[in-house]
């Protein structure tokens, strides 16, 4: 499995925490910044790595910054992207089973470790259910046509 990570300053040590766990379990990270702490631009950063998911270069991607709402917003306007701004274990669960998300979007300033560890391996491990929620997500992608 390979993952795309991105973050602005705000989101910045929270997405190092969860680089370091990934690579760690042995999950190929691919990190499009920033790495600095100077105030940045989220789409700056966000949209590569969303990109990289759309061109099917990663699996899935992992946007972090204060809120969740910037980078969900660059995200899901990349065509082929689903981000969802996760901040349980459940609902992690229920975007990748209900709505096939392949990005998940996080606020730093509400998610600490060892939670956000939870919701990363949540939305990571679990499959999208298909059947009546394939019919909902294709009607959301046919919007983008």
């Amino acid at each position: 499995m390979i993952i795309s990570i991105a973050s602005d300053h705000a989101g910045l040590n929270l997405k190092k925490e969860i680089k370091n766990y990934l690579t760690n379990k042995g999950v190929d990270v691919v990190d499009f910044g920033t790495n600095s702490l100077d105030s940045c631009d989220y789409p700056d950063f966000g949209y590569p790595a969303a990109c990289a998911v759309k061109d099917k270069k990663v699996d899935f991607g992992i946007l972090v910054c204060y809120t969740g709402i910037g980078m969900s917003m660059v995200a899901n306007k990349v065509k082929g992207i689903r981000g969802a701004l996760v901040g349980s274990v459940e609902n992690a669960h229920l975007t990748r089973e209900h709505n096939n998300a392949n990005v998940l979007c996080l606020a730093a300033k509400d998610i600490a470790t060892p939670l956000v560890f939870e919701i990363v391996d949540e939305f990571l491990n679990t499959e999208f259910a298909g059947g009546r929620h394939e019919r909902r997500v294709n009607k959301v992608m046919d919007i983008e046509k």
